[in-house]
């Protein structure tokens, strides 16, 4: 809700009883994400969302994404607030769009990033992901991703895998970071104790290789698919597509992508008064 009272009050006393048009454009080219959040601000603000583009939508610079009509009091806080959602979600969902084009059609990229996010805006960087066209999870529901401390708290790859070995139809994701034995050694368990997707957490893209021709020389690479992480860029995505991998987890480089440039103009009084 709007503060009962601000400096603003002051500012808007002569023409607090007038309605206002406002505009909400991009500035540079990207995907619009966070329309979920806008409308809900708009609702605790007062302010009347007339009409918005759907997530998901490309916009260009100048395009207009939404129209609200308020109070200049409603605005000028609506300034303050409704942008960032959008803009935020706009950027990382325009990051993700760029990813899976670079990723091409046989290399599957995926943003599991969202994790770290605080907890207020998981699910806006969630639903920014997806609206840029990417997955945010490693595989479809039902799956299991048995982290390296999983692996560290259980005691080894193939306990880990023992300890689901009830939960069935999982797709079952572990992470391997070559701790205590081999990083082939450790994909070769995984292999053989039931493993689905390896996910390479290491960032050398050497390493893909190496387990894609171990496995191969065992007669396991059959049976697993391969995922590679670690500080990947959308740029890496091109030599990526090359290599014996899957799918390719990429995280910073969509999560922390920078803000579509959005902007909130009065255009024109309504002609209306508040309260009508």
């Amino acid at each position: 809700m709007l503060p009962e009272r601000d400096i603003r009050d002051i500012i808007f006393a002569g023409i607090r009883e007038k309605k206002y048009i406002a505009h909400i454009s991009a500035q540079t080219e990207g995907v619009l994400s966070g329309i979920k959040w806008l409308k809900k601000a708009c609702k605790n603000l007062g302010i009347h969302l007339k009409k918005c583009k759907k997530n998901g939508a490309r916009v260009r610079p100048e395009e207009v994404i939404a129209v609200l009509t308020g109070s200049a009091k409603q605005l000028a806080v609506g300034e303050e607030q409704l942008i960032g959602w959008i803009s935020k979600a706009s950027g990382i969902a325009t990051a993700a769009r760029k990813a899976k084009k670079a990723a091409g059609k046989n290399l599957k990229v995926v943003c599991g990033a969202w994790k770290k996010m605080p907890l207020p805006i998981k699910d806006l960087v969630r639903q920014a992901i997806a609206d840029g066209g990417i997955p945010y999870r490693m595989a479809d529901i039902p799956f299991l991703y048995l982290d390296k401390n999983y692996v560290k708290a259980l005691g080894g790859v193939a306990k880990t895998l023992q300890s689901v070995k009830g939960l069935k139809g999982h797709t079952l994701v572990i992470q391997l970071k070559g701790v205590g034995h081999s990083l082939l050694r450790e994909a070769i368990v995984a292999a053989e104790g039931g493993g689905n997707i390896i996910m390479i957490d290491t960032g050398r893209k050497e390493d893909i290789v190496k387990i894609d021709s171990g496995l191969r020389a065992k007669a396991l690479r059959d049976r697993v698919q391969i995922a590679f992480a670690g500080n990947i860029g959308i740029g890496d995505l091109h030599e990526l597509k090359k290599l014996p991998v899957e799918i390719v987890d990429i995280g910073q480089a969509v999560v922390d992508a920078p803000l579509l440039d959005t902007r909130m103009d009065i255009t024109a009084e309504t002609g209306e008064k508040v309260g009508t």
